[in-house]
């Protein structure tokens, strides 16, 4: 599906996935059980599943409210400014990023979605770099201005922190922004009636040349002139030259 999403659309897709991990987060508390175990493992075979899972567990309900904001504004911008390669660069991100985690992180359960929403972020970013148009310009400033410290949660901060999926999620999106930099059009830029109607009055002659084609040509009318007032003295010396009649 590779056609245009309203805004209105695009933010009810992101939210469903919000609203997904809190309700999966909501019946872990409510039923007194833990899924961390499904998150990704690294060098476990077992952990495997994680990549696909580990998205979708968080620690706790403060860990579900942290990336909720980012999972629906970055999706939604996603979503709604990239119609063509947005479910290639989300599907892109959630497994490279698993993937290296599970090769290159601590030992330990990594959970949480703000590996998917670094990939996102950095998409964007890149994106917006590369392609230049009205649009991605617009959302690289947008999560700029929201989410810029995630150039600097890519690093080690806290222990209890997965930085490493952070930072594999961010390589990720990277990469899909430099793959897929020219499959979404361009917006159609907007005219505006003001615009036409500029060209219209080039067309048009202005007032002055229709007066310039209607009025006789000045040094016509003096010779015409000229001609007309030798005329009359002609005829002014015949009348006074005229013999008077004998009588």
């Amino acid at each position: 599906m590779d056609k245009n999403l309203s805004l209105q659309v695009s933010i009810f897709l992101a939210g469903s996935f919000a609203l997904l991990i809190w309700v999966i987060k909501l019946g872990e508390e409510l039923l007194g059980i833990s899924l961390s175990h499904l998150g990704v493992y690294p060098d476990a075979p077992g952990g495997l599943f994680g990549i696909i899972a580990a998205p979708l567990i968080h620690g706790s309900v403060l860990h579900v409210l942290n990336n909720t904001l980012p999972v629906l504004l970055l999706g939604s911008m996603l979503i709604y400014g990239y119609p063509k390669s947005r479910w290639w660069v989300l599907g892109i991100v959630w497994l490279v990023s698993g993937l290296g985690v599970w090769f290159f992180a601590r030992s330990n359960y990594h959970i949480g979605a703000s590996g998917l929403s670094h990939g996102v972020f950095f998409f964007l970013v890149i994106a917006g770099i590369l392609r230049g148009d009205n649009r991605s310009s617009a959302l690289l400033m947008i999560a700029f201005f929201m989410y810029g410290t995630m150039f600097w949660t890519i690093f080690p901060q806290q222990p209890g922190i997965s930085f490493e999926y952070h930072l594999f999620g961010a390589i990720a999106g990277t990469v899909c922004a430099i793959i897929f930099r020219q499959w979404d059009p361009e917006p159609v830029r907007k005219t505006y009636p003001w615009e036409h109607e500029s060209e219209d009055y080039e067309d048009d002659p202005i007032i002055g040349d229709q007066w310039k084609l209607e009025v006789e040509p000045l040094d016509a009318r003096c010779d015409e002139g000229g001609r007309n007032d030798r005329e009359s003295e002609l005829r002014s010396d015949r009348t006074r030259n005229k013999p008077f009649d004998e009588k």
